[in-house]
């Protein structure tokens, strides 16, 4: 029997990740000893699981996603790219956009968070983030500031989590958006970076690990990553040759128990299951 194992390798100090799969030949059968059969630790390595597709709906293929998520039982996302960045409603059956909000042609959007009957969008450089009142999306209040790059967001009921391409993702108050604490993300012991959108999912932050085509799912408490998704069928049935329409988006209905998938110029949202282990990475 020969099982495929996947391999993570974190290179250089920037924390590129590179990913690749391995024939592992299982070890010969033996009877082993009581003392071995006590002490035996479980399978090395964290559990890789397929992603099982339910459906597949129409998804904007100019829309360069970087946020994406139910709020209020209606679907948001907010696009990139300096000049055709927005943040817009969605419905998920037809793909059609309902409501629009342009940011600034100068500005590169990126995740947004629901918090309080506002969505709460930040900027990939300029460290600065906008409020919207919902479902219009009217922009509200003052733009609010941060330090650091924004990439991914989104929120755990109490905080909004903000990634910013680290592998640390900070723990920032949600009213004056102010960093209040941080969790450091590990794979095996070591720094898992590139965490890009995130989804706050019964307890669980779930991260696309940006350019692998997986999502890591991640414990809150401890920063430890107990289970990757792998999306990369989906990635290969999508057939983009454009390098930067990767896997992004990621969208919980909380309501129907749905899980959502998508990516940067992807003409298609899923709906995903959890499926089978079909590995470990290690």
């Amino acid at each position: 029997m020969v099982k495929t194992v996947l391999a993570l390798a974190i290179l250089g100090t920037a924390g590129v990740v590179a990913w690749r799969q391995e024939p592992v030949a299982a070890p010969r059968q033996a009877a082993p000893s009581a003392a071995a059969t006590q002490t035996a630790p479980a399978e090395a390595g964290v559990p890789v699981y397929a992603a099982t597709v339910v459906a597949r709906l129409p998804h904007d293929p100019t829309a360069f996603t970087e946020g994406l998520l139910f709020c209020n039982s209606a679907l948001y996302e907010s696009t990139g790219k300096e000049g055709a960045s927005d943040i817009r409603r969605v419905t998920p059956a037809d793909g059609k956009v309902v409501a629009r909000a342009r940011l600034s042609p100068e500005l590169f959007g990126e995740g947004i968070a629901c918090w309080q009957n506002r969505l709460l969008s930040v900027t990939w450089k300029t460290g600065i983030g906008f409020r919207w009142a919902l479902p219009g999306l009217q922009r509200t209040g003052a733009p609010f500031r941060y330090a650091g790059e924004g990439w991914g967001m989104t929120g755990d009921g109490r905080s909004i989590l903000l990634s910013d391409g680290s592998a640390t993702l900070r723990v920032m108050e949600p009213t004056r958006f102010v960093e209040r604490g941080r969790i450091a993300v590990k794979l095996n012991g070591r720094p898992l970076a590139k965490l890009n959108e995130l989804e706050y999912v019964r307890g669980r932050i779930l991260a696309n690990v940006w350019m692998s085509g997986f999502v890591a799912r991640i414990d809150p408490a401890t920063g430890k990553v107990d289970g990757l998704i792998d999306l990369r069928p989906l990635v290969a049935e999508i057939r983009n040759a454009d390098p930067d329409a990767v896997a992004n988006g990621i969208a919980y209905d909380p309501v129907g128990n749905r899980l959502f998938v998508t990516g940067k110029y992807w003409p298609t949202l899923f709906e995903i299951m959890l499926g089978d282990e079909v590995g470990r990475a290690r």
